[in-house]
């Protein structure tokens, strides 16, 4: 997707950034710490050129079992050196101790009581390496970062979520319109969440350029462009965060906790600048709990989906641990931080680099 808004105002930085096994390197963080005992091997491994089903199948092809005997808590990049856990029995535990292949190694073995399931993940720390870096825009660099540190990120799915061409929204929009016949359940179910990842983010779009408006120009004048009422525009106005909440907003505690619809607008704006709660978006369907009032009235514009399982999403994230090392003789910016599950880290560098 392209010409998302973005919140902060700096002008591009033009620099380098490949995602490669070198540049790009990824390590999750489990939801909880494995017990050590019990009937499931987990194995932390390291993966490199490879996404993870294919690590897997690499993995069941030499045990000679199916790929669906494994457990794995979420997908990582091929492009990337990416560090994860993956479950299987423990009766595979011999065999799998004389594995190796060049491009993933088994870096420890624990046990635990249950299959690891999809979304068992709590986070992924980055690291990420920027070259082609000039010493002007690596100061530039940490202005912008100080800013991301204070108030976070938009949660924007990353351009991962539609596929090498960039067009899976477009097919999950075609088969939702009954214009288009996918006979491969998982491939037909990737299209759909691409079309509702697509829908998402365009009203996160729509969202940051009101709050974007109702910045820069005087209440009046913002009543007169959106149509908003001018009290409420003069309490949005005085929101201390750049992404400014709306009447009917549907929020959730932050970093997790459940969805409510907000009734004191400065109150829950200023628990979302303290960072205690989020409001979320929509991802359109059924069976999902829908904002109310003027947030609703800009929610429905993206909301086309309506025989699929909807759900919310944060909006905002906060990235933690931001540290970031300049290498004035290679003109490289080293990152690293941390991202709560479902965020990405290419979105992080989109809003530093533009």
């Amino acid at each position: 997707m392209e010409n998302l808004q973005r919140y902060l105002s700096h002008s591009k930085i033009d620099v380098v950034f490949k995602q490669s096994k070198d540049d790009f390197v990824v390590t999750e963080e489990p939801l909880y710490e494995f017990s050590g005992e019990g009937e499931h091997l987990v194995i932390k491994i390291r993966k490199k050129d490879l996404a993870t089903w294919d690590a897997i199948e690499i993995l069941a092809n030499f045990l000679g079992c199916s790929s669906r005997e494994f457990g794995y808590a979420g997908l990582k990049d091929k492009n990337a050196m990416t560090i994860q856990s993956i479950s299987i029995h423990k009766k595979f535990e011999e065999k799998l101790d004389t594995f190796s292949h060049p491009n993933i190694k088994i870096l420890e073995k624990t046990y635990h009581n249950n299959k690891i399931k999809v979304g068992h993940l709590k986070g992924n720390h980055f690291f990420v390496r920027l070259k082609r870096v000039t010493l002007v825009d690596a100061k530039k660099m940490e202005t912008i970062l100080t800013k991301i540190v204070n108030f976070g990120m938009p949660n924007y799915f990353g351009f991962q979520r539609f596929g090498v061409e960039g067009n899976n929204y477009q097919k999950g929009k075609d088969i939702i319109a009954g214009k288009l016949v996918e006979r491969k359940r998982n491939l037909k179910q990737m299209y759909i969440n691409a079309y509702q990842s697509y829908l998402f983010n365009s009203w996160l779009s729509k969202r940051i350029e009101i709050s974007k408006l109702i910045e820069a120009f005087e209440p009046k004048e913002i009543y007169e462009k959106i149509n908003l009422p001018l009290d409420i525009v003069k309490v949005m106005k005085s929101q201390e965060h750049p992404f400014k909440v709306i009447p009917g907003d549907l929020f959730s505690h932050y970093p997790y906790g459940r969805v409510f619809i907000i009734e004191d607008l400065e109150e829950e704006a200023a628990k979302f600048f303290a960072r205690d709660r989020v409001p979320t978006g929509l991802l359109a369907g059924k069976r999902v709990k829908l904002a109310e009032g003027i947030a609703r009235e800009i929610e429905k514009d993206f909301d086309e989906i309506t025989k699929e399982d909807g759900s919310r999403r944060f909006a905002w994230v906060f990235p933690e641990n931001i540290e970031s090392n300049y290498k004035e003789d290679k003109n490289w910016m080293e990152l690293n931080f941390y991202l709560p599950k479902g965020s990405y880290a290419t979105e992080l560098i989109a809003e530093l680099i533009h």
